[in-house]
């Protein structure tokens, strides 16, 4: 076996930036695809980094998470930003691309690269060697089964996901620190209604607009959505009756509001979500709400009027392993070493974030294979905030997670304009990413 080649698996965003790193590092690649043999329910395009939901790249100002990580990766030798940035479309201030001449280009540059071998077929376990493995949210049949037996555990499913927001934005003084009856340390900020507040929310929350579902995201055979009873969207239960949340997620017993001195009518809990203490998730909210609703809904929620959503609630077919519990922080799963992930079947979320995750674990198994140390960027960068989320062992409930500012650390300096601390954040993270890389 030749221990210079790579076997790397989907030639989607993160797969081909993975192959691209590995050829300029002068390895071989084995790139395999299984279109246009077979399609996922998503795809349609024979291409390869075929956009699915959206031709946007969001954000291009370097002030933005989404501006920041792209970046940082044309600081690491991206292949896919300089294919967007060539195939622009007018979008404003964000990077929108032409899907087909985007995949086009970014296509023709990997089959006329001579360090990588297009292989087209379906991939059912995962080879021996060096691998890399970037076969998306929808991976299938028997690669996914192996997938879940290495990993000990493979999230795939139909569920919902509950909004995250950041502490940064919350109003402290609407909300107060506490555990239902004082069990354990002050783990969750409580949010206490009254009784007005309560009835003017439910009113929203069971009126408000659902978003709708892809094909794909439906389960086989069925025209709506099924979760577990455990996993019910918040505005189902919101439709089952008045009272039904202030006897589940809303639940106020065990806790007694330090204003008042009295237990809340209904209390919206908020649970930690990253070690940093700079994320928290609202406990208990799974929606499928259309983000502008779960925005302008969820902002009633005492303290939240102003809160920064960083993640939308959302409910649709997803896969992904249970990166926190698996992989290291350069994308290598922990008890297989010649073994990377990248892209949304790490927890990544979002076409770049995808693309960045696969120039990690391409860049790392280059470095891997020639006696380097692999590489970890900076907590201050976009995607050091991002390696060390989907690694971060603390991390319970993992759900997917895109580039925002939230997962970076605090500046330590209070800067009442967002754009303004948000430019000192992107500077901190760049010249904390250039002081690494070159040391």
């Amino acid at each position: 076996m030749n221990d210079k080649k790579v076997t790397v698996i989907g030639a989607g965003l993160a797969g081909c930036e993975a192959a691209w790193q590995l050829a300029k590092s002068g390895l071989y690649v084995e790139l395999w695809e299984m279109k246009p043999q077979k399609f996922t329910p998503a795809h349609k395009y024979n291409g390869f980094a075929e956009l699915v939901c959206s031709n946007s790249l969001k954000a291009a100002r370097v002030n933005s998470a989404a501006g920041l990580l792209k970046e940082e990766m044309r600081r690491l030798g991206s292949l896919t930003v300089p294919c967007a940035e060539e195939t622009a479309v007018p979008a404003g201030g964000a990077l929108a691309v032409d899907r087909e001449k985007f995949s086009d280009l970014v296509t023709e540059k990997i089959m006329s690269n001579p360090h990588i071998n297009v292989r087209h077929g379906e991939v059912s376990q995962i080879p021996d060697g060096n691998v890399i493995i970037a076969t998306g949210p929808l991976t299938s049949g028997g690669l996914a089964a192996d997938i879940e037996r290495l990993c000990g555990g493979y999230l795939s499913f139909h569920d919902a996901a509950a909004p995250i927001v950041t502490y940064e934005s919350l109003d402290k003084d609407r909300i107060f620190f506490a555990a239902r009856y004082g069990r354990g340390d002050d783990d969750y900020i409580n949010c206490p209604f009254t009784k007005d507040e309560y009835t003017a929310f439910w009113q929203e929350l069971k009126n408000a607009e659902s978003a709708p579902l892809h094909d794909f995201d439906k389960p086989k055979g069925k025209d709506d959505f099924t979760v577990y009873e455990g996993c019910m969207p918040i505005e189902v239960l919101a439709k089952r009756g008045e009272e039904t949340m202030r006897y589940g997620a809303m639940k106020p017993v065990g806790l007694s509001d330090p204003v008042t001195g009295k237990r809340p009518y209904a209390v919206v809990q908020l649970r930690k979500e990253n070690s940093g203490g700079t994320l928290y998730n609202i406990v208990g909210f799974q929606t499928n709400l259309k983000f502008g609703e779960q925005k302008r809904v969820f902002s009633m929620i005492p303290g939240l009027a102003n809160a920064e959503f960083v993640r939308y609630g959302v409910m649709h077919r997803n896969s992904f392993i249970n990166s926190p519990k698996v992989l290291n922080g350069d994308f290598s799963l922990r008890t297989r070493p010649d073994l990377f992930f990248a892209g949304q079947i790490t927890g990544v979320e979002g076409y770049m974030e995808s693309a960045a995750s696969g120039i990690m674990a391409g860049l790392n198994m280059a470095r891997r294979l020639s006696g380097l140390e692999t590489l970890v960027l900076p907590r201050e960068t976009m995607i050091g905030g991002l390696a060390r989320y989907i690694s971060d062992e603390t991390v319970e409930n993992f759900q997917p997670m895109g580039a925002n500012m939230g997962i970076l650390p605090d500046l330590g300096v209070r800067i009442k304009d967002k754009q303004e601390r948000y430019q000192a954040v992107a500077d901190r993270a760049l010249a904390a990413f250039d002081k690494y890389i070159t040391q």
